[in-house]
This record gives C-alpha cells, sequence and structure tokens, in this order.
C-alpha cells in the first residue's frame, strides 16, 4: 500500500513539473550547475593533489637526501674566501652514516659537476653525477636501454657512462647510442646504457636527478675530474672545494626514516662548523601533502557548495509560488480527507524529483568538465567515485530541505480558507 502511494506521489510529482517545465528546467539549472561545480573542483584538486603526491614518492619513502649548501659568507668557518670556497659534506659523512646507523640500509653519495659533452660536431652542457652503483636503487629510473655501471666499473675506475634519455636524443640524434664515445669535459667515456628523465620539485625539495644528467662512477669522477670546482662568474674565475654534494641514505624501515632523520642532523651539527648541508625527508613531505590535500579538498567542495545553496534557495522559491497557486487544489485535497503528511509528502516528492533530476544532469556535466580542463588546459583531473555519491546525495539533501518549509506551509493551510482561494 505504501510503494503504490509513494509511487502515484511520484507520477503526480513529475506531471505536475512537467506542465510547467520551463520554470521546472530553470530552477533545476542551480542544481546541476551546483552538483557539476562540485565534481569538477573536487577533480582540479584530487588531480593537482596526486601529481604532488606521486613526485613526492618519486623521491623515495625511505629516504632521507642530504644536500650541500653554500652557507652565507661571514669569514668564519672553514677557508672561504671571495674565490675559494670549502664546504658541504665529506666522503667521512657518507662512512659514518653507513657505520654509525644500523637503520640506513645503504647509501648513495653524488659528486656534481657542470661540464661540455661533445660528440663530433654536437655540444651541450650536462651535469656529470659521480655516484655508486647504488645510486640507480634508490633513485628508480627505469633503464631505457643497455645497462647501468656496476661494481666492477667503480671498482676499475673504467670510463664509462649512463646518459639520461633526454641527454642522448640531443647529443646522440645521429649516431648509435650503446657503445658510443663521447668527451665530458675534456674526457672521453662509453655510453653503456640510457635512463628515463624524470625531473620535479616537490614540496620544495628537488629530485636527485636532472633530465641532461650523465651519470659516471665515482671513482672515475675523482680520477678524471680530481676535487677543485673551478667555474666564471661575473667574470671571476670561482674555486669550490666540495667532497660530495649529495648524499641519498635508505633506510630500513618506514617508522625508522624520521628518527634517524634527527639522529643524522645531530651527527652533523657535531662534524660542522657551521650548517652547509639541508636534509630532506620525503616522508615527512608525503604526509604534509596528504594533509594540505584534505584540507585543499574541504576547501573546493566549501566553495563549490555555494553552488548548491543558490540551487535550493531556488528550488524552496518555485516551491513557494507552487504553493501559492495551488491553494485552492490543496483545500480540495484537505476537504475530502488527504491528511497533512500526505500534503507534506506531495510537495517533497515534487522537491525531490526537482534536486535528483538537477543531480544526474549535474553528474553528467561534472564528468565532462575535468576532461574538458584536462584536454584543454593541460591539468591533470581525477574524478572520484566518492565525489560524485557526495554531489548526489548534496543535491538530494537540499531539495529535501529547502522543499520541507513550502511543503509544511502548504499541509497547515485551512482548508476553508484554501477552498475560497482565487
Amino acid at each position: 500500500m505504501k510503494r503504490i502511494r509513494l509511487f502515484r506521489n511520484v507520477h503526480l510529482g513529475v506531471k505536475t513539473l512537467w506542465l510547467h517545465k520551463m520554470r521546472s528546467g530553470l530552477t533545476m539549472l542551480g542544481v546541476v550547475f551546483g552538483v557539476a561545480s562540485v565534481i569538477a573542483m573536487l577533480a582540479v584538486g584530487e588531480g593537482a593533489s596526486a601529481e604532488a603526491l606521486e613526485q613526492i614518492r618519486k623521491l623515495g619513502s625511505h629516504n632521507i637526501i642530504i644536500t650541500s649548501v653554500k652557507p652565507a659568507d661571514d669569514g668564519s668557518a672553514r677557508k672561504r674566501s671571495q674565490r675559494f670556497s670549502i664546504y658541504g659534506l665529506l666522503y667521512d659523512d657518507n662512512q659514518r652514516l653507513e657505520e654509525t646507523f644500523p637503520t640506513v640500509a645503504r647509501t648513495a653519495p653524488a659528486k656534481q659537476l657542470r661540464k661540455t659533452a661533445r660528440i663530433r660536431d654536437l655540444a651541450m652542457e650536462m651535469r656529470v653525477v659521480g655516484t655508486t652503483t647504488d645510486w640507480f636503487e634508490l633513485v628508480d629510473r627505469p633503464v631505457i636501454a643497455g645497462r647501468v655501471f656496476d661494481e666492477r666499473d667503480v671498482r676499475e675506475l673504467a670510463p664509462v657512462c649512463v646518459l639520461t634519455e633526454r641527454g642522448a636524443r640531443r647529443l646522440l640524434a645521429t649516431e648509435s647510442t650503446i657503445g658510443a664515445s663521447i668527451r665530458v669535459g675534456g674526457q672521453m667515456f662509453e655510453v653503456i646504457g640510457i635512463v628515463e628523465s624524470q625531473t620535479c620539485s616537490a614540496g620544495g625539495v628537488q629530485t636527485p636527478d636532472r633530465p641532461n644528467d650523465v651519470y659516471i662512477p665515482l671513482t672515475t669522477c675523482r680520477s678524471r675530474f680530481g676535487e677543485l670546482i673551478v667555474r666564471v662568474e661575473s667574470g671571476n674565475r670561482v674555486r669550490e672545494m666540495v667532497e660530495l654534494h649529495q648524499i641519498v641514505a635508505e633506510i630500513d624501515d618506514l617508522a625508522n626514516v624520521e628518527p634517524t632523520a634527527e639522529a643524522i642532523r645531530a651527527m652533523l651539527k657535531q662534524f660542522h662548523d657551521e650548517k652547509d648541508y639541508e636534509i630532506s625527508v620525503p616522508l615527512a613531505l608525503l604526509r604534509q601533502a596528504e594533509a594540505t590535500k584534505r584540507r585543499f579538498n574541504v576547501v573546493l567542495g566549501a566553495i563549490a557548495g555555494i553552488s548548491l545553496l543558490v540551487g535550493g534557495i531556488g528550488i524552496m522559491n518555485i516551491m513557494l509560488a507552487s504553493v501559492t497557486e495551488r491553494t485552492r487544489e490543496i483545500g480540495i485535497r484537505r476537504a475530502i480527507g488527504a491528511k497533512r503528511r500526505q500534503i507534506v509528502g506531495q510537495f517533497l516528492v515534487e522537491t525531490t524529483v526537482l534536486s535528483t533530476a538537477g543531480g544526474v544532469l549535474g553528474i553528467a556535466l561534472g564528468i565532462a568538465l575535468p576532461q574538458l580542463i584536462e584536454r584543454f588546459a593541460g591539468m591533470t583531473t581525477i574524478v572520484t567515485p566518492l565525489s560524485l555519491v557526495l554531489s548526489v546525495g548534496i543535491s538530494v539533501g537540499v531539495g529535501v530541505v529547502f522543499g520541507l518549509y513550502p511543503a509544511v506551509r502548504a499541509a497547515n493551510l485551512d482548508p476553508i480558507t484554501a477552498l475560497r482561494h482565487e
């Protein structure tokens, strides 16, 4: 019996709304655009957050990245003048990390230089990274061709190198890649492999690799290029002595990452007279980014929800007008025995149908908008099932909440007064 009554009320509500197609359609537009804006804004926020989180994950959740930083010149600490500086991480620091901290599974020290790479008539400036075999494990980049150097290459100071994909495409465009010989900083190296180029900045931390890197064994780097770095700045020759530019340390367990980072910070402070290093913990950045993502989604959802609020006000307005127009109809129904709850139910069904239909159309538009944004703006968007369910739930809720007052007002009309209404 209840199902039959509900079906009759739905049928009557749809029929009544259909009699005023233009008015009902315009009323639905508020809900349609409200739902679509909620879905689209959450999709944009989700896409931006997912992109940032993925960039941070590429740094390695188990990794701690320690980078040499040239301190402000105050004339103190280790030997440093306007034209000669000694600062940064030491080989001893890397050894202490491996021997002192049981939670450090392995490390990948790196020495970085700017050199010009040449092959025949082609030349380009590249960043030379002298490192160990563990670098390619801790900075996970797929090998596109060939291989990376191994322990034998490191031990024998082999003149071999691994290029990034971007560097290989620009430098070896007309050459066979694997096995080619290139001149880097006046030294000849054999190309034995190519790795994928990926670079990003996540949470203010640059990934350890760059698009135009050339990787060589650390022992070869020290043997061929020495420890002194000479470059020209503003017409002056600047010399720097930096043993290691970066150390990537892998921690054995996720729970030990942040405590180990604090211990490493204390150790480096003990052996460095000044703070000529920075410690980055991708795990902490990941947690911070996830918290920011949640706040970002709440803010975007709240802003888009204002559109739904406007749509709800439109529904209330149109239903109040409908009550006024149908005062005589309500009086007749009350006079022949209709109860107040039946009148309330009739008007609530109409508002629910209105908001639900608007919600369905809003979902269709909300799914299409992110695709258009992704295609024309180049932004990553992700439509989640939660945003669809949330949008429909809110639209139906808006219909019920904003339709309740007109429905109650209609049910409370005096039948005699209603019958006299013209």
